[in-house]
């Protein structure tokens, strides 16, 4: 089971860090942007980032959980992924 759980926070934490790219570029898309349209794009970073610290909390209480424990908590961590998925691809598509 330990084995499955520890697979599970690996493929998370690629993700986070995919998250993390991809806020980069949308900060660095930011900078390039006239005013108005900066702020959009600031205010979509703040939600991916808010989706990610969300993810990262779940994540680390994931890690803490005891064997049982961990399967149940499972479903909010894939939530908080799918979310933060969402919040990505909207905001590849609103700033393409």
């Amino acid at each position: 089971m330990s084995e499955q759980r520890d697979a599970f926070v690996q493929k998370l934490k690629a993700k986070i860090d995919e998250w993390n790219a991809e806020i980069d570029r949308l900060n660095a898309k930011a900078e390039q942007v006239e005013a108005e349209a900066k702020m959009e794009y600031l205010q979509q970073v703040e939600e991916i980032k808010k989706h990610r610290d969300d993810a990262l909390q779940k994540m680390e209480k994931l890690q803490e959980a005891g064997e049982g424990a961990w399967e149940d908590m499972k479903s909010g961590v894939e939530m908080a992924v799918d979310s933060m998925i969402q919040a990505v691809k909207s905001a590849r598509e609103r700033f393409r």
